[in-house]
């Protein structure tokens, strides 16, 4: 007699084929399967970023031409120095070097040839030949410092930090030096400071004295005075602060030459020998023509003023007072001229220690006779 095979259970078919056991409903239905329990897939470890894409492709393109050098490369390479998720290699280094030193020699081609280009443009003047220098100058070697950064592929999010410790630096430590460029660019515009001018100017101690503009440069305007003194005034200072200019908008610059003479010669004369003494000199000009001036009645003599006009105020105006000074003193010899000198008169009263006084200076003097 044969007895039926016993039927395999839900839960030992799903057992049977791996599958999750089946759990009884508890409202009497159909077993419900049990979810498996699955492990959470490990996460890759975040690999370093390499600032400078350029290294690495031409890392590649020169290991597909030769493994000896390509072998070279990623020993370089190998030596790396890893901040944060940023990872910066020796062969990294020598690339940025590589083309740091190209664009700037690049750049520097550029803005030569450019500034040679700009000299050869005669409808420019001084002001505006120097203006444009400058503007084309900065306009390549920003173009040279984009470029760069496009050649060597440099991911800029990555150096996020060091861009903003870039700006305050720039906002704080470089504020000067960005005020004095914009200030001379201001100054070229404007023309009211050029290549050439003469101006004056008070020194630290506070002695005023005069000059000629010879550069304009980025940062600060050369002055070279008469006795071959060379200031650099920072651009932003002839902005902000009152600038005498002598040749703004005429060259020509008066001369006074103070002089004195005696009460007891002729004034006309002596009026015409100076207008003859200031016309002798060969820097003063006929026109405006020398004139003099009666200033006023000094304690020992009659103070006059010539007055004379120069257009070379560049070179000088104290050996123009000097030539006027050395004709005017010739002719006042031949004319018998006086010119005065202080003179004092000195009354003493008489009392009895200023008789002790002169007797005993005069029985020193009679003692020494004898």
């Amino acid at each position: 007699m044969t007895q039926p095979l016993p039927t395999a259970t839900p839960e030992a078919e799903a057992a049977t084929d791996g599958a999750a056991p089946l759990s009884p409903d508890p409202a009497g239905g159909t077993a419900v399967a049990d979810a498996p329990a699955t492990a959470p897939a490990p996460s890759p470890a975040p690999s370093p970023t390499e600032p400078v894409g350029a290294a690495e492709d031409l890392a590649q393109a020169v290991a597909s031409k030769s493994e000896t050098v390509g072998g070279v490369v990623e020993t370089l390479d190998a030596l790396a120095l890893s901040v944060g998720d940023m990872r910066i290699s020796l062969w990294d280094a020598l690339v940025v070097t590589a083309v740091i030193v190209g664009i700037y020699l690049l750049a520097l081609f550029g803005s030569k040839l450019a500034r040679a280009v700009l000299r050869r443009i005669s409808r420019f003047d001084s002001t505006q030949q120097l203006l444009a220098e400058k503007l084309v100058s900065i306009t390549v070697w920003t173009i040279a410092v984009l470029l760069g950064i496009d050649v060597l592929g440099i991911d800029l999010t990555a150096l996020a930090v060091f861009s903003g410790a870039f700006g305050l630096a720039i906002g704080f430590g470089l504020q000067k030096t960005f005020g004095n460029l914009i200030a001379g660019i201001i100054l070229l515009m404007d023309r009211s400071i050029k290549p050439g001018d003469v101006i004056a100017i008070a020194d630290q101690a506070g002695n005023s004295t005069f000059g000629q503009i010879r550069k304009i440069g980025i940062r600060a305007v050369s002055l070279t005075t008469r006795d071959q003194k060379e200031y650099l005034i920072p651009n932003e200072n002839l902005m902000i602060n009152q600038v005498e200019n002598w040749s703004y908008s005429s060259r020509n610059v008066r001369v006074q030459v103070p002089v004195g003479v005696s009460y007891n010669c002729d004034l006309d004369l002596a009026e015409k020998l100076m207008l003859e003494a200031a016309r002798a000199a060969p820097r003063v000009l006929d026109t405006p023509p020398p004139t003099v001036w009666l200033d006023q009645y000094g304690a020992s003599s009659v103070d006059f003023v010539i007055h004379c006009w120069i257009t070379d105020p560049e070179a000088g105006i104290g050996n123009v007072r000097s030539q006027v000074l050395k004709n005017l003193w010739n002719l006042f010899q031949r004319e018998g001229i006086e010119i005065p000198f202080p003179q004092r008169d000195i009354n003493l009263r008489g009392n009895e220690q200023f008789e002790q006084l002169i007797a005993a200076i005069s029985q020193r003097i009679e003692s020494r006779e004898s």
